[in-house]
């Protein structure tokens, strides 16, 4: 049953020993949201493994306590922050569970006791709501956590809208944070030697298609896909899909630039067509999301890019076709 701010937290009232958790490989927006509820209501925080870099930096910052695979039987009730499918849960088992969740498509509301599910540019704008709507303080810790993680799920606000811009403001003005602290924590993240060399491999393996002036890429790497895809955008990509390979599944990494969105791209939909085809779990948002599935990688990329490659070419008017990058230089 879908709930409104005031409701999913008067109903988390009734429970004791609540655990927050949130999805593998926890982002700064599962991780804050997850602490900002816990700072309001009680609770622990849980991570189905661990955290990404920037959110491992505010946990050590903000002296955030986490639990690291929390046995769900040993708490009253689970609220999964963040999350659209069970994969991302690594297959854990729910069974008394509620859902808060601000991607495009959610597959875990069916089963919950409650949810509220709001298409946002991030979770911490739906909880931003909640704690609005019974007066509750935002700490400097919390504000502190709630900014960066509007700021990483936005792509640095790339993706943010009139609303996101002006809950931040709220935020600011709150929690007595200075916008600058926030950018000071993201800066000392450390760059992982791992990250470079894959992105570097991704770039190096990357595959272009072309419709009009717009520009599809596909890769693969072993690991940080994710971050592969993104780097793929910033260098000149307008839709990006990196595949990696990990114990018989396939995971494929989707980005877009707001142009290619504008266009009519909407990669959580994409994705999430796209794994059914294969029984699996998919999506996110229009311009961000993600699959898991057991195939064929290069059967699966290829999907992703001929799904786009229609789109641009219904909405673009314009033919479409591999390219060489040799030959594009020689044209220009």
């Amino acid at each position: 049953m879908q709930v409104d701010e005031a409701e999913f937290f008067n109903r988390l009232l009734d429970y004791q020993n609540i655990l927050y958790l949130c999805h593998r490989n926890a982002d700064p927006d599962a991780v804050s949201s997850a602490f900002a509820l816990s700072e309001a209501v009680g609770g622990t925080v849980g991570l189905v493994d661990s955290c990404n870099r920037v959110a491992s930096v505010l946990v050590e910052k903000l002296g955030i306590e986490v639990v690291e695979k929390p046995n769900l039987s040993d708490y009253g009730f689970v609220v999964v922050v963040d999350t659209s499918t069970k994969a991302q849960l690594n297959d854990l088992e729910l069974t008394n569970y509620c859902v808060i969740d601000h991607h495009t498509t959610t597959a875990l509301t069916e089963n919950a006791e409650f949810y509220l599910h709001r298409n946002a540019t991030s979770t911490v704008e739906i909880v931003y709501d909640i704690l609005k709507s019974i007066g509750a303080p935002i700490t400097r810790r919390v504000g502190i956590g709630m900014i960066t993680g509007i700021i990483t799920d936005t792509g640095h606000f790339k993706h943010a809208g009139m609303e996101t811009f002006r809950t931040v403001a709220n935020i600011i003005e709150a929690s007595g944070v200075e916008y600058g602290e926030v950018l000071d924590i993201m800066a000392a993240t450390p760059q992982d030697i791992s990250m470079r060399i894959a992105i570097l491999k991704a770039a190096s393996r990357a595959e272009i298609y072309r419709v009009g002036d717009m520009l599809i890429a596909t890769s693969h790497v072993s690991s940080y896909g994710g971050s592969a895809s993104s780097m793929l955008i910033n260098i000149g990509a307008d839709v990006a899909f990196v595949g990696t390979a990990k114990d018989g599944s396939v995971r494929i990494s989707a980005r877009a630039k707001r142009d290619a969105v504008n266009a009519g791209v909407n990669l959580g939909q994409l994705m999430e067509d796209v794994s059914k085809e294969y029984n699996g779990t998919g999506g996110g948002h229009s311009g961000a999301a993600g699959i898991e599935v057991i195939a064929d990688m290069d059967e699966v990329l290829r999907k992703c890019r001929d799904g786009t490659r229609k789109i641009f070419e219904n909405s673009l008017g314009k033919t479409s076709g591999d390219i060489s990058l040799e030959d594009e230089e020689e044209e220009n």
